[in-house]
């Protein structure tokens, strides 16, 4: 509804309808939401207000000698006159019309001049809307990033740094574990390369048993949130076909690998 009411206040409708230029259908649409919608009301009563100012600022007052004229001719000739001969127009009859010809060409080019300022002023509400919600992600993705950091700061969190083997020298991630919270998070620090079919995934260690936390991917460089097991043993990474969780981790496949010092 928010919506629809937003676009029906940049139709111009209601330009329109105080002019007196818009249609059957258009008029009883307009007064529909006037009498329904107070945003309506108040934008229809300010517009009025802006039109009754634009038409006193834009007012021509007539000379006083035209006054004089049009009261002495008045008072010269009787109120029906008997004269057949051909009346010319006067000349202050003629001014009178262009001025008003001069006054409605003044006023439309001021309506076209505040319609203008209304779009520009919808464009600037635009632009202030999608700032505020990029203001509301940012402070959202701070918010997020203070609770990392104090995750972090926890005393009872344990950090394992995770090195490659021969396999992968140059890989290394870090682990934060609170088994207390009962949370873990992984940091890719590096990771090296692997080949289109190929991707990294981490492993729990558990008594009889080793459970898939995820998949790594050496795009993604941020900490982030995996599984938290209970009673681990270690963290380990393996090389896995690509687009496939492996149901269970193989020594030939491993290239990283630590032993927690608590079980979490």
């Amino acid at each position: 509804m928010e919506k629809k009411l937003h676009s029906f206040l940049q139709s111009g409708l209601i330009d329109k309808y105080i002019l007196g230029t818009t249609t059957p259908n258009e008029t009883l649409e307009v007064e529909h939401y006037i009498s329904t919608y107070p945003e309506v009301k108040a934008e229809y009563n300010r517009l009025q207000d802006n039109l009754e100012i634009i038409a006193k600022a834009n007012a021509v007052e007539a000379p006083k000698f035209v006054l004089d004229a049009i009261l002495n001719d008045i008072n010269d000739k009787p109120v029906i006159a008997l004269n057949t001969r051909k009346q010319h127009t006067p000349w202050y009859s003629i001014a009178a019309s262009f001025a008003a010809i001069m006054f409605a060409v003044t006023a439309f080019l001021l309506y076209q001049k505040n319609s203008d300022l209304i779009r520009e002023n919808n464009v600037v509400v635009d632009e202030l809307f999608d700032l505020r919600s990029d203001i509301e992600n940012n402070n959202n993705k701070l918010d997020n990033v203070m609770r990392q950091l104090m995750k972090l700061n926890n005393p009872e969190t344990e950090k394992y740094v995770l090195r490659g083997n021969d396999r992968a020298k140059d890989l290394k991630t870090v682990a934060y574990i609170n088994s207390v919270d009962k949370t873990s998070m992984i940091d890719v620090v590096s990771l090296p390369k692997l080949p289109k079919e190929q991707q990294y995934q981490i492993w729990a260690e558990l008594q009889d048993r080793m459970v898939n936390l995820g998949i790594l991917d050496a795009n993604d460089r941020r900490l982030k949130s995996i599984p938290y097991m209970e009673n681990a043993l270690g963290l380990s990474i393996t090389i896995e076909p690509k687009n496939k969780v492996s149901e269970r981790a193989t020594a030939e496949n491993e290239v990283a690998e630590i032993t927690l010092k608590n079980k979490y």
